[in-house]
Formats: C-alpha cells, structure tokens, sequence
C-alpha cells in the first residue's frame, strides 16, 4: 500500500471571473415546436408543434435508400392463407375491401357525432373489464395472443379496421452516422406485432381487413414510409388493405375513398368542434370493429403514448386545407410555452395549461372515435421521450384491453409513471399522465381499482423502473435499489386535482418516489479534544462512528459497477471527509505538483464535493476536487451573480493513500475555511452533493444524488442532496 500525505494551508489568490452566460436556448425539442421534415425527415404521431407547418419538403429532401435502412424489412414469416389473397397491399390507390356503410351514424357526407359519442361514453363509463399484460418473447407472438385475449367476437363477416402508430417518430436518419439508430425502429409499432393480431383475426374467419394510419403527409411519404417499415410486405402477405387516413389528394378521391373526411355533426359543445372524422374509420364505427394498437413508450408531451395519445393518427380538423395537416391545432397553445422558453424563459404554469388543454381534446376525440380494443405492442416498450432518447423495458409485453383509459393506465404503471409523486412534483400535481387524468375524471372512473390478468400481471407487482425525458426542463430516471426520486410540490407550480388518487402504501401501483425527497449524509460530531490523524489510513475511530453513504450511479442515475464509499465528521474547527475509492484507474498526471492547486482537475480521476453553506441561498456553494494522490482545487460559485471566485480556499488539509493492485484509494480531507466553518451547528441541513470521475474509456462521471441530465453536468443544485450535522 503506498500512502503520501499532502496538506495544503489556506492559500491567498488574487483572481476572480464572471461566469459566462449561460446559452440561450437555440432549438426546442425536436419534432415539438419544429415542424418534422418529410423523407429523408420525420413523419409525425401528431406530436407537438409549432404554428403552422411548412410547404412539403418530400420533393426536395430524397429519402435514403430502403435498402440502408435498419426498418423491419419483408417478413420472414410465411404468409398464411387468406380467403381474399392479393398480390400486393394497395397503397397506390386505397381501395379497402368494399362493404354497404350502415346509416346508424353516417348520412350523406356527414355522420351523427352526438349519437357516437352518446354510444361511447356509456360503454366506457360501464367498462370496468380487467386489462391484459402479457409476456413473451417477440412481437409476432404477442400480438397474436393480446388479440386472441381481449378482442371481442364478431361475426367472420364484420369488417376490422387496424390502426397502429406507423407515424410517430421525427426524423430518418441513417444509420451508419447515427451510430445504428434509424430514427423510426422503437418509436412505431412493430408490423411483426400488426401481423400476429391480423393472423388472430384470420383464423376467426374475418376476410375484410385493413390497417390505417393517419401520418398528415404528403402521399409521397406515404408510400415510401410504408415500404421502409415493411407495413407494405406484411399486409400484401397477409391480403390485408393498407391505406391512409389522410385527403391527401389519392385516399381522399380514389376506390372507396378511405381518406375522404366527413363532417360530425353534434360536438359544437366539444373541445374539437372542426374535427372530421375519415370516412374509413366512421364505416368501421358504424358497423364493423375498431383497433388501435399503439406502440407503448413515454412521449416528450402527452407524458405516455398508448391507447388516448394514439387517437391523434385519426385526428383531421376543418380549419384549414387540407384538414389532415392540421392536427398541430390540438395542441396549439403548445407554441406559447415554446415561443417564451426560447426567449430564455421556463413558464412551466403556461406549459401545464397546454397540457390540460390538449387532454381535453383528446378525451373528446376518443369520445367520437372509441375504439372496441387497444391492444399495445410493447415489445419492448419505451422509456426516454418516445422520439429521441429511447430506453427499452428489460421485457417484452402487450397489454391490452376493452377500455383506453384503463389500459393507459396500465401501461403507465408498466413504464413507472402511474402514482408517481417524482411526477407530480414537475406537473402541478398530476401523478400520471393528464391525458390518463382527464379520461377518468370524464368517464368517472376509478383508476386504481382497475383489474390486471396475464402471465405479465406480476411485473406490476413491484415498482417498475422509470426512464422519462420531458419537453419541459425535466427528467425522471429511477432503478430499482436507487434513491428514490424527489417527490413533494415544485415551487411555483399549483397541484392540479386529479381523478387518478394515490394507492395507500405497499398496494400495488405504489410509486418509489415517495419516499425521501433528497438523499441523506450525516455527519457525526467529533467529541471536543479528539482528533483525526490525516494520514490516508482512515483507521481513526471516530470514522467507524460515522454512518457512510455509498453511490454507484452516474449523473443520470443509471448503475455503473463502480462504488464510491463517504463518511463525514465534524467539530468546530472544520468538516473532515473520508471518501473511498473501490474500481479506482487512478489516473492521474503525477508530475504536477501536490501542493499547488490544479486546474483541469476534473479532465482526471478525482472526486469532488459540493456543499452549499447557507440553505436559503441554493445557488450559492463550494467546490472541492479531491484527486486520488491529492491533487486539488477549489471554488465559490454564485449562479445568481454568475460570478465564480477562484480565489476562495477551502483551507483543505488532504491525505492519500492508494494501491494499483486492488485498484482502491482512501482519501481523507479537513476543510477550515471560514465560510464553511460558520455554518457547522448541530442539526444544520446543509445542501450537498457528492461526485467523481474515474476512468478513460469508457470515462464515469458519477454521482451520489444524480442531477438526471441529458449531460454530464455537476452544476444543478436543485439535485443535491443533504448533509445532516447529527448533534
């Protein structure tokens, strides 16, 4: 074991500097406030953006080759036979499988929208049937058996019409400089999953199939979007019709017109009073049988996408021409917020009222449009933000079920957002989706009581991991065995009331944020005439009285493997410090001198401290890098001011000790500086967080309370944590 002692006295430095500003933000979310590009640019679930969209870019923005793109190309599985066989899927002119459309709700041009919805909301405020979760091992297979579990029995005669989310991704990229990422594979549904449910209604003798999807593209896109994801080669296998929902100037005028909109009458008193409804989906309303099957993951806006958000494919609007590109109208108040956050300003109240406002409508498109099942592929399904930052469950499942609201909330829990306090705290108090929140206040339903079957029912029997990247400047990620993310009311932000209340503790559906909102270090007094020998050997006793803490993850809470071990004293002279160093390269440039500070410390292997010395100032506190030899340096920061003050001393007394062979390093340190000295009191909480760097490749940068950013980045005291000075 080599050990050295370094210790360094207060040292008088004669500089200071601004902090530079901070970048004003240059672009919000991608696909939120920018409108998607056309092939090779992204189609659009209908997602979040700005104002108007721009004139067609397909024309000028060639796609890349089918042949370099990572989608799910032709099945490899054997199409099985069909009473209606057909060469290729007919995604020129649309002409689905022609059938008499029933007068019920349609007439003429137009359709009964107030006896749909009458007809719909009874059956959804009575649907109290279990929801579905299943587990297995590829699409193909649960598709087939989510289809054969909850989708009601009709007649072989009755026509289906199937819509998956073929259009919610941003962008195309190509793969070779994306490092594999084709910018579609994980945000759409699988067609391996469409194929399982249309084999399932093949072998109950329905002949009429077809599989829509309403993008709000050029028809241009259309077709090479269908022939990328390999929709076109699976509905062609399987004789099923693949058509858009779109009047695009083809669906809308061509065969059978599946794209033609229709007018609804009766939902003047509705959120959505210029909503159409295409004529295919109203055919199906009327007399056939209704599918969504979305792909389930987290979205950047609607906080999950499944059954409810999956209703915008279907989403036209008459207030412009052509109606189907107007489905940014749903969230049209989404532009204020992204107008004042790129101005420099967080106005999280103006993007909370967005939100509830867009819920509402679609609640009310699901309303009119209400389909018999959702059957969800989430083979995986996906943490992240749905579009850029994708993060797949460890399973496979679908779920799936008779009620969108009860199956959203399902699948809530399965991606960790359903009675999440960490949730809540970033949304004025809604613990899970608004969207979820919305349709069971509507519907009067009792969320929490919903009944859950399947071989994958047990997965919600414990918390579920959470991985959730929001459009506002939030991130929730949370493993099990982590600290448990910070729950309780963010300051500024009013809680909403909610129709989906918290499950008492230990019940199912409970969420791991609510436990601590901070982690806790303690820090155990030193008893007046007993002193600590700085040596690097951490044999003293008064460091076995002190209680440690212990981290492993890295700034955005995901585990690493390699352990950070800290304890803490104090006395009136000063804080003492023990960190120790398991996993540890030391790498570290020993030429340059220990008693001199250095800067650039943290490009090596070091640990840092950050400790706030008054709590009513959070953006006011020290920095202290510690190496594992004892290089050091040290900093006052005042993000209010913007000023960094490197002539600030720690007074850091600092031994080391390290041994290369078991690849550990002890690091002891007292630190006397007056500004931290005065604010040691007994029971004092003094904001804290703890970090380190280790490594080169890959290069760790750890952290005890992680601050949960797309990047590293130390400098959120919003995410420290507490040092407690036991009495």
């Amino acid at each position: 074991m080599e050990k050295k002692r370094a210790i360094h006295g207060r040292r008088a430095r004669r500089s200071s500097f601004a902090i530079a500003a901070l970048p004003a933000l240059v672009a919000v979310v991608a696909g939120c406030g920018d409108r998607p590009q056309q092939p090779g640019g992204p189609p659009s679930d209908g997602g979040p953006a700005a104002a108007a969209p721009p004139p067609d870019a397909a024309a000028s923005s060639p796609a890349p080759a089918p042949t370099a793109s990572s989608f799910a190309a032709a099945s490899a599985h054997p199409a099985v036979p069909t009473a209606v066989p057909s060469a290729s899927s007919d995604v020129v002119a649309g002409a689905s499988q022609r059938y008499e459309a029933g007068p019920s709700v349609i007439a003429s041009d137009s359709i009964d929208g107030a006896a749909l919805r009458k007809r719909h909301v009874e059956r959804l405020k009575a649907d109290d049937s279990p929801v579905t979760v299943l587990r297995g091992q590829g699409p193909l297979e649960l598709g087939k058996r989510i289809c054969e579990a909850v989708v009601p029995r009709r007649p072989a005669a009755t026509p289906v019409l199937l819509k998956p989310n073929m259009c919610g991704f941003d962008s195309v990229k190509d793969p070779a400089k994306s490092k594999g990422d084709d910018g579609v594979t994980g945000r759409i549904t699988q067609p391996e999953f469409v194929r399982g449910v249309v084999q399932c209604l093949k072998a109950r003798g329905h002949t009429k199939i077809t599989i829509a999807e309403g993008c709000g593209h050029s028809h241009k896109f259309w077709k090479d979007l269908a022939q990328r994801t390999g929709y076109e080669a699976m509905a062609a296998e399987e004789g099923a019709a693949l058509v858009a929902m779109d009047d695009d100037g083809v669906y809308d005028v061509a065969g059978d017109r599946p794209g033609k909109p229709l007018a609804i009458r009766g939902i003047q008193a509705t959120h959505v009073p210029t909503l159409l409804m295409p004529k295919v989906l109203a055919e199906h309303l009327d007399h056939g049988l209704f599918l969504s099957l979305p792909r389930l993951k987290m979205h950047r806006y609607a906080v999950i996408s499944a059954g409810i958000k999956g209703m915008q494919g279907t989403v036209m609007l008459s207030d412009s021409a052509p109606a189907y590109k107007q489905k940014w109208r749903m969230h049209r108040e989404l532009k204020q917020y992204l107008d004042t956050k790129a101005a420099g300003e967080e106005d999280r109240a103006l993007y909370l009222s967005s939100l509830r406002v867009f819920a509402e409508r679609m609640v009310d498109v699901l309303e009119i449009s209400a389909p018999d099942a959702v059957l969800g592929d989430g083979a995986p399904a996906m943490g992240g933000d749905g579009f850029q930052v994708l993060h797949p469950t460890a399973e496979m499942v679908a779920i799936g079920g008779t009620n969108p609201a009860r199956v959203d909330r399902v699948a809530a829990e399965l991606l960790g957002v359903w009675n999440s306090p960490a949730l809540a705290r970033e949304l004025g108090g809604h613990r899970t989706s608004p969207l979820i929140d919305a349709a069971a206040k509507r519907f009067g339903l009792d969320l929490k009581a919903t009944a859950i079957t399947g071989d994958g029912a047990d997965l919600l029997k414990s918390p579920r991991p959470v991985h959730y990247k929001a459009m506002a400047p939030f991130r929730l990620d949370w493993e099990p065995g982590q600290a448990p993310l910070p729950g309780g009311p963010a300051k500024g932000l009013a809680a909403a009331p909610t129709a989906s209340q918290p499950a008492p503790g230990g019940e199912q559906g409970a969420e791991p944020g609510a436990g601590p909102a901070k982690p806790e270090a303690h820090a155990s007094p030193l008893p007046p005439g007993e002193a600590i020998a700085l040596d690097g050997k951490a044999d003293d006793a008064a460091w076995s009285r002190a209680k440690a803490v212990q981290w492993d993850t890295d700034y955005a809470g995901k585990r690493t493997g390699v352990p950070t071990k800290a304890r803490f004293l104090w006395s009136k002279e000063g804080l003492y410090a023990l960190f120790e160093l398991s996993s540890a390269g030391l790498n570290t440039d020993r030429s340059m001198p220990v008693g001199a500070e250095r800067k650039g410390l943290y490009k090596e292997d070091c640990i840092e401290l950050f400790l706030t010395p008054s709590p009513g100032s959070p953006k006011r506190y020290f920095e202290v890098e510690i190496g594992p030899f004892g290089h050091f340096f040290d900093i006052a920061i005042d993000r209010d001011a913007r000023l960094e003050d490197t002539a600030w001393s720690s007074g850091a007394t600092i031994a080391t000790s390290q041994s290369a062979p078991q690849r550990t390093a002890v690091i002891e340190a007292r630190l006397v500086a007056p500004g931290i000295v005065e604010a040691l009191a007994p029971g004092a909480r003094l904001p804290m967080n703890l970090y380190r760097m280790e490594g080169k490749d890959p290069r760790h940068y750890l952290a005890w309370s992680p601050p949960r950013t797309s990047k590293p980045n130390f400098h959120v005291p919003e995410a420290f944590g507490v040092l407690v000075l036991d009495p």
